[in-house]
């Protein structure tokens, strides 16, 4: 069963949605109800998400907290 509902969306994402719309030739209903289901799928947690935006490779220090180095001149007085 199919059900209609009204949404309020900013210009930008309006604009988006209408853009993916021309160029796959569909209706902009179905280019939201695709983004609703993708955004609900199995494996859409949070950390996938944003798992490009996390370092991958072991460049940075393990604990910077720990390294004593890493802390010189944190906490102390601003420089105006």
């Amino acid at each position: 069963m199919s059900r209609t509902i009204t949404v309020k969306l900013e210009d930008r994402i309006l604009a988006q949605i209408e853009a993916e719309a021309r160029v796959r030739r569909t209706t902009r209903s179905a280019v939201v109800r695709e983004r609703l289901e993708r955004s609900g799928s199995v494996g859409s947690s949070a950390w996938n998400r944003m798992k490009d935006l996390v370092l991958s490779d072991d460049s940075a220090p393990a604990d910077l907290a720990s390294n004593k180095s890493h802390l010189r001149g944190y906490g102390g007085a601003r420089r105006r």
